[in-house]
């Protein structure tokens, strides 16, 4: 479809899933797809973690390894990574930014696996349940904490990791036992999620950020790597596990360095939208969040077999408390069944939850590689039709005021009333977790005296919507309709350019 305009909404693509083949390809397969996804409207594509991770071509990059090499050196049984090698990758970016598209690195900083020898280090048991609470006196273990790259030798980095740099691991070789151990003389860090008394530690490895060798050498990794890719921002892994002002800090000076704005997402995986709001303070407002909340919202609608009360669907989350600093999401790879968190919205309901997040005026929509293109893994179908048709009518006709009607416990709606820069633009929504109906609602006057049409083929019969803007707007049980201008400017554009 033709690009008929530069000033659109913007919306962005997490390009990857849990479960994607072992085959290097996704850098390949993204740098195809650069044109299509700019056409359809994507503005913004998240990438996997680029960088070598402990189990080599198999790692989906969160194992991290090695920061510096992105599928360049022989390390951990491959060159490339899962998802191919580093020109690929690079080749990868420039497209997507030749088409438009800012491109945002998965940054993982949290933890270190796959370490390439053992120390014996003196280290203290930790109650799994509750860090606070020491449950053994020093004790010396055998920790995977040795980090010398031997694939890469100091190419790019001369900084080799050992115990020092970590605060604690979760095996002991010596006795091939599984605890949490935190090292002799180290604390966990205090500005952590509360979690499990102190939730400073997740996995492998756990990166002490007090080291000024750390985190002095994860500046210029990331100064390094700014200059390599030329990305335009990052989603950070893991943050209610890392000090927030680490990241206020560390950002910063990759702002000053790149003189760019450089958008940023963390994943604080948490339900309190109290929590969100106070990192986001914490963190001095440096970064956007994911909205957690909304997606349980959204999960849990599409388990309540009905009975969810719809109108409280955007009840505490954080599109409503900062919505210029939520990105909102309807699932992602940690979401799909199977993963850790296992809390996937419905496929029937994933057209409301989609058209929640792409339809309205606050946050930035993130849409799941796994909803677009399918899980083949577990079975999971393409939902590319109706996201095609959604992001679309995002890019053409989701502007101006909004009027929102949640006056029903299971039929809710809203309207844009469209603006000039975007002609033939304005909407009506409306969705039901239940059975259909149907809601007066007002478009404004820049739709009256106007015929609209459910882009979605829900429904089949058009409305009219009078002089002052009123409508009488309909959907079936369990769906969703969203109604445009028949015969728009951008369908007869579009039809002309199809058959050319």
């Amino acid at each position: 479809m033709i690009n008929l305009r530069k000033n659109i909404n913007k919306t962005m693509m997490q390009y990857f899933e849990w479960y994607l083949p072992s085959d290097q390809n996704l850098w390949k397969n993204v740098a195809k797809d650069a044109n299509y996804l700019e056409n359809i409207g994507i503005t913004g594509i998240w990438l996997p973690p680029a960088y070598k991770g402990a189990g080599g071509k198999d790692d989906t990059g969160y194992g991290v390894y090695d920061l510096y090499d992105l599928g360049e050196f022989d390390q951990k049984g491959s060159i490339p990574t899962k998802y191919g090698t580093k020109e690929e990758y690079l080749n990868a970016i420039r497209l997507l930014k030749g088409n438009s598209i800012e491109v945002y690195a998965d940054i993982v900083l949290n933890h270190r696996l796959g370490a390439d020898e053992t120390e014996e280090v003196l280290a203290i048991e930790d109650d799994p349940s509750n860090r606070n609470i020491d449950i053994s006196s020093a004790l010396p273990i055998q920790a995977w904490t040795k980090y010398n790259f031997p694939g890469r030798g100091n190419k790019y980095s001369s900084f080799r990791w050992n115990w020092t740099h970590f605060h604690g691991v979760d095996w002991d070789e010596k006795l091939k036992k599984s605890s949490i151990y935190k090292f002799y003389g180290k604390h966990w860090d205090e500005e952590v999620d509360k979690e499990n008394g102190n939730f400073d530690y997740l996995m492998g490895a756990d990166v002490d950020l007090n080291n000024v060798d750390v985190t002095e050498e994860l500046k210029r990794w990331g100064k390094w790597y700014l200059n390599l890719t030329n990305v335009d921002g990052f989603r950070l892994d893991a943050v209610k596990h890392i000090r927030a002002d680490f990241f206020e800090d560390w950002l910063e000076e990759m702002r000053d360095a790149t003189e760019k704005e450089l958008f940023t997402v963390g994943e604080y995986w948490s339900t309190n939208v109290e929590t969100l709001n106070q990192y986001l303070k914490e963190t001095n407002y440096s970064m956007s969040l994911f909205d957690v909340p909304l997606h349980y919202n959204l999960f849990n609608a599409s388990n309540c077999c009905g009975h969810y009360d719809m109108r409280t669907i955007l009840d505490n989350t954080l599109v409503k408390s900062h919505p210029d600093l939520a990105v909102t999401f309807v699932d992602n790879h940690d979401t799909q069944p199977g993963q850790s968190l296992n809390s996937w919205v419905q496929d029937w309901f994933k057209p409301q939850a989609y058209a929640l997040i792409l339809l309205r005026r606050d946050g930035y929509p993130c849409i799941f590689y796994g909803d677009y293109y399918g899980i083949p893994h577990n079975k999971i179908p393409a939902k590319k039709d109706i996201l095609e048709i959604l992001i679309e009518a995002r890019k053409y006709f989701a502007y101006g005021i909004q009027r929102d009607y949640f006056d029903d416990s299971n039929i809710i709606g809203w309207t844009r009333e469209g603006d000039y820069e975007h002609p033939d633009s304005g909407m009506a929504v409306i969705m039901t977790d239940n059975a259909g109906g149907c809601k007066q609602m007002n478009v404004g006057t820049r739709l009256a005296n106007s015929i609209l049409y459910d882009c979605t083929g829900n429904m089949k019969e058009t409305v009219y919507v009078d002089q002052d803007g009123n409508g009488i707007f309909y959907c079936n049980g369990g769906s969703v309709s969203v109604w445009i201008k028949k015969d728009n400017i951008y369908l007869k554009k579009e039809e002309e350019y199809c058959k050319k």
